[in-house]
């Protein structure tokens, strides 16, 4: 039977994070299905919980799954789902990129890298009974055997990319993710790629070490779709200022236009080497910068190539802070050069800072990265259970700590950030948007310590010192 009709799905994690109240999904299965509907495909786009896909028992003739490596054991129980009912599917993203073998033990195909190109050529393959051996990226099996394509190449042209149709998307029970101030917040990414190539990132791994930007004409047009009093933009770039010129040329265009749009973004540090782009994205629109420091260990920071010095993070808390830009510090713990002494600095620097709200996350070796293949050739990766590959559950048996005092670390790092006295001084200093992020963040860290009870008796008896 020929395919016409395209489900997309993207299993919603269910993992407990500062995130878990904003109802997010990525953009690459609405940009998909916004291609295969030009290409005369009927499509539904799903993000939701695995338990709700199932409920809803959509019929298609075709199912395309994008996964990262948290959700992948969802999103491989939801191809079999399927499967049994004898529709073919197809799966992408982050995590199979590295994995495809893996992969193929639940779904009948799968494409690595970008899938911009890939799909419609194999949807054609399928259709008129056509070679796979020409489909960009593709990995698939017959009679045992896997065959492994080329990876396609990467759009370098990312203006001919149509405009992701968000309408497209179904959310079931949950709703649509929505900021502080109750606006729908609208996904938009400006640029692919990476050139910095951390460690533990499998950014470059799926888009590369080269940047590869959209015209700022290209993103206004995509902007002048929403409206400034019903939508709040969260651009999703990895690093939104990685090309300062083409962001100042962007920003000034917000501002001459008037667009008037509230947003926020994820920087490096670095951002505040330079005054001039800070105060641009102050007057058009910015209210919340993701800023990645990492650790204030310095060794930790050569260690994961991040660049950068406690120094540039003070100096750049300090600069950022002038502009009256809220800041959402992300710190990583679980370095080889980490001791219960640094985390416990990296903790007390994120409480003293003006930060507004923060994230203390645990190493993760995702496939795809060079922390994952070391680890991995060392046998110090716990175990396999990718459902836990969420940056919140110790996979790694550190060097000089222990796993368990490591897990620790990381609640406690919460405790005291999100500690009452913390919030009422945030309050007192009248930051009150930090006040009630604070007492949600809270509120969520009490659920989490809860919940990763039976993991800490995991680790304890699994890891040693």
């Amino acid at each position: 039977m020929p395919i016409k009709e395209i489900l997309f799905i993207e299993p919603k994690t269910e993992s407990l994070h500062i995130y878990s109240k904003f109802n997010l999904p990525r953009l690459g299965s609405a940009l998909l299905a916004t291609i295969m509907r030009k290409h005369g495909y009927q499509v539904r786009v799903c993000y939701m919980k695995e338990k709700e896909i199932y409920k809803k028992n959509i019929s298609a003739d075709l199912v395309a799954l994008s996964t990262i490596t948290a959700t992948a054991p969802a999103a491989y129980r939801i191809a079999q789902f399927y499967r049994n009912k004898g529709i073919p599917t197809v799966i992408g993203g982050p995590h199979v990129t590295f994995c495809p073998e893996e992969a193929l033990n639940y779904t009948d195909y799968c494409i690595r890298g970008e899938g911009e190109s890939a799909l419609p050529q194999l949807v054609s393959a399928i259709n008129l009974k056509r070679s796979f051996k020409t489909v960009p990226g593709l990995v698939w099996k017959t009679k045992q055997k896997i065959h492994k394509n080329r990876t396609a190449a990467a759009v370098c042209n990312l203006d001919m990319l149509p405009f992701p149709d968000l309408s497209l998307i179904e959310y079931g029970y949950s709703s649509y993710g929505r900021n502080p101030f109750k606006k729908k917040i609208i996904p938009i990414q400006t640029s692919r790629g990476c050139p910095f190539d951390c460690t533990f990132c499998s950014v470059t791994g799926m888009f590369g070490k080269k940047y590869r930007y959209r015209s700022t004409d290209n993103i206004i047009a995509e902007l002048q779709q929403y409206h400034p009093k019903k939508h709040y933009i969260f651009f999703y770039d990895d690093n939104f200022s990685a090309n300062r010129k083409h962001t100042k040329e962007l920003l000034q265009k917000m501002i001459n236009l008037k667009l008037n749009f509230k947003w926020s973004t994820q920087v490096r540090a670095d951002i505040a080497k330079d005054e001039e782009l800070l105060k641009l994205m102050r007057q058009a629109g910015c209210r919340v910068l993701y800023i990645g420091f990492e650790s204030c260990n310095e060794d930790a920071l050569t260690e994961m190539h991040k660049s950068q010095s406690v120094k540039d993070m003070i100096s750049s808390i300090e600069q950022i802070k002038k502009q009256n830009i809220y800041i959402h510090g992300m710190f990583v713990f679980g370095f080889d050069a980490d001791t219960l002494q640094t985390l416990s600095s990296t903790i007390n620097f994120a409480v003293s800072q003006p930060i507004d709200s923060a994230q203390f996350l645990i190493l993760t070796p995702l496939p795809g990265t060079e922390f994952y293949s070391k680890l991995l050739q060392d046998k110090r990766i716990i175990d396999f259970n990718w459902a836990h590959y969420d940056a919140h559950h110790v996979k790694v048996k550190p060097k000089k700590i222990n796993g368990l005092d490591l897990q620790n670390a990381q609640i406690k790092a919460h405790d005291m950030f999100y500690s009452p006295l913390n919030l009422l001084k945030k309050l007192f200093k009248g930051k009150v948007l930090s006040f009630f992020v604070g007492l949600y963040a809270n509120n969520l860290n009490n659920k989490w310590k809860k919940a990763v009870q039976v993991y800490l008796w995991y680790l304890n008896s699994v890891v040693t010192p």
